[in-house]
Formats: structure tokens, C-alpha cells, sequence
């Protein structure tokens, strides 16, 4: 088992190992995931919170507000951050913050990992959850219709807080854009919504306040306002739902849901879509026409209310956007879609 010691652990070492050592049924070499710990990895039984709590990250550099509010949240013990590739370097960084007994990351990289007993044990533990980004096309093969989806949506059905970032993030909604042919970009979704990377997954996760949407990460600097679009489109155009909304969000910026009621931290702006009626032109190998998609850009201290799609009181700047012949425009100064 591979752990981290940041600095300043130092002197509660000592106590940790032995906590390691003595607590039952941790990995062990040879298990099909990757386990690390830093903390006392011991199980903490808190009350549950009084309401549901979701963390919607949106890639780049983490909000360190978000993971203090899921912290204080989640009242502390056994913070789980769960991943397909990539390193344990979320144990130093929240473990720092103060208000968690432990902080753990396992990385479920197959079907087998995502049916462990341990990893499910770990989650079913958790006072709070973390899902990193990477690959969102790992988390449908490796996780869909496993013990470990089970046990997150048991996670959010006790109100246990539940964040994403990234490809997490994308995990999150009812609909996703899962990537199993690769990645898209906006241009080449609004070019041909059927283009052969535009695959679409429903039905992965089924959390409170995340359904009938589908949420996309990086939005400012990858450029993916028009793939949010076009993945509306099809959901609504192929007879998914017969309205869906969209939340995007900028890089370095985290929305902090509570009840349905989220506000926005960090450096950037969250954006809510939503579709009114069936795109005029959605079809393969032809550029999408679909007018006047409701959008609400969150940038301030202001909240949006996700039960009511709604901000009240000017909290939101409210415009359209249309794509006419797979050109994105707005109804803003301009035609900024952002």
C-alpha cells in the first residue's frame, strides 16, 4: 500500500500507523484497486446532514472553499476520494484543511475494484465523497451497474455530501457525455450532433437535484458552451426527456448545492440551460439548428434555486442562445455565448 505523509503530519505519524496497523480489513497487496490513507482511517459515525449536498467542480485548479464546505458540511470523519487513474495528491491537500479524521483515495480502475468488498466498505463509510476528474468514459465501463454506484447513490439518499470535478462532475447528472469514442470539441458537436464521438450515457448516478441535466466541466477555457448545446439536442431530439436542462461551469469554480439552492465560488462564472421544445434541425451529418436556449450566467454572490431553475432578485444575467446552421450566437451585446 503506497501512502503520503504531507507536511506537518509529522508528529501524529505514529498514531496513524498504528491505526493503519490495527484497523480490520484494510488493502492489502495484491487487491484489484489502489488504496491511500492519510489520518485515522478508523470508521466515524456521525448524524446525518439535515439536507443534500453536492459539490459541482469545474475542473483546472481546485476551489479550496468547496472542500472546506463539504468538510464542515459533512460534520468531519472519513472524507473518500474515489478516481480511475491519477495520484493520491487530494490526501495532503484536504487533510490540511482541518475537520476530517481521515482522507482516503481508491482508485477503481476495473468491474472487480468497483465490487470489492473493501471499496465498497470505505464508501458506505464515508462522511463525505469525492469524485476526481480523468476520464469519464473509465467511471461508465469500470462503475456503471456495480456495488460502487449502489453505494453512492445510498451516499446521497442519507444526504452524505457528494462532489465532482471534471469528468466527476460529468458522472454527476443523469445525463452525461460519457466519451467512450473520445473527447468533442463544440465545434465539431454542432457540425453533426451524431458525429460518432457525441456518445451519450443516462441513468449512471441518480442524485438528488441532478435530474433531467447534463453538466459539463472547463467551459471558459476549452471552449464547450456549444457541446453542452448539442448535447441537449439529442437528449431531448431522441426522445431522452422532453425538456433537459444544462449547468456548466468554468474552470477553478465550484457551485455549492444545498437543498437545490446553489451559490458559486471561486474565480469564473456557472451557466443553467434549458431547452424549450425539439431542435428544428438535429440530425446526422447536418449542422444543428436549435433557437433560443434559456441561459442564466451565475458570476456573482448571488444563488440559483435548481428546484425552480431559477435566480431571483437580478442574481443571474438572463439571454439566448442559438445555434443556426452549427453557428453559436446569443441574444447578448455582441453575441457572446459566455
Amino acid at each position: 500500500m503506497r501512502t503520503y505523509t504531507p507536511r506537518g503530519l509529522l508528529p501524529v505519524l505514529s498514531l496513524w500507523l498504528a491505526a493503519l496497523l490495527l484497523a480490520p480489513g484494510l488493502a492489502a497487496a495484491g487487491k484489484p484497486y489502489d488504496y491511500a490513507v492519510v489520518g485515522d482511517p478508523a470508521n466515524v459515525t456521525l448524524p446525518a446532514p439535515p439536507l443534500p449536498t453536492l459539490v459541482l467542480m469545474g475542473g483546472g485548479p481546485d476551489v479550496d472553499d468547496a472542500f472546506k464546505w463539504m468538510i464542515r458540511k459533512s460534520g468531519g470523519g472519513n472524507f473518500v476520494v474515489i478516481r480511475s487513474r491519477g495520484t493520491d495528491a487530494y490526501n495532503p491537500y484536504v487533510y490540511a484543511m482541518g475537520g476530517v479524521a481521515s482522507v482516503e483515495t481508491i482508485t477503481i480502475a476495473s468491474r472487480e475494484a468497483a465490487s470489492d468488498p473493501f471499496v465498497i466498505g470505505r464508501i458506505q463509510g464515508a462522511e463525505a465523497l469525492f469524485i476526481a476528474g480523468g476520464d469519464q468514459s473509465d467511471y461508465v465501463k469500470f462503475w456503471k451497474g456495480t456495488p460502487l454506484e449502489t453505494a453512492i447513490e445510498a451516499l446521497a439518499g442519507r444526504n452524505i455530501p457528494i462532489g465532482g470535478t471534471s469528468a466527476g462532475l460529468s458522472a454527476m447528472s443523469r445525463f452525461m457525455f460519457s466519451a467512450l469514442n473520445g473527447s468533442i470539441t463544440s465545434s465539431a458537436a454542432l457540425a453533426n450532433p451524431y458525429d460518432k464521438a457525441m456518445t451519450l450515457e443516462r441513468d449512471f448516478l441518480a442524485l438528488p437535484d441532478m435530474g433531467g441535466l447534463v453538466a459539463d466541466s472547463h467551459m471558459d477555457t476549452r471552449d464547450r458552451m456549444g457541446r453542452l448545446v448539442a448535447f441537449m439536442a439529442r437528449i431531448v431530439k431522441d426522445g431522452w426527456a422532453g425538456g433537459v436542462h444544462g449547468v456548466g461551469v468554468d474552470v477553478e469554480t465550484a457551485l455549492l448545492v444545498e437543498g437545490g439552492n446553489a451559490t458559486r465560488v471561486g474565480a469564473g462564472s456557472a451557466y443553467f440551460l434549458r431547452t424549450v421544445g425539439l431542435p428544428e434541425v438535429c440530425k446526422p451529418k447536418t449542422p444543428l439548428t436549435y433557437r433560443n436556449i434559456g441561459t442564466q450566467r451565475l458570476s456573482g454572490g448571488a444563488s440559483f434555486d435548481m428546484r425552480n431553475w431559477a435566480s431571483y432578485q437580478g442574481g443571474t444575467v438572463d439571454y439566448n442562445i442559438s445555434a443556426v446552421n452549427g453557428v453559436l450566437t446569443s441574444s447578448q451585446p455582441g453575441g457572446s455565448v459566455y
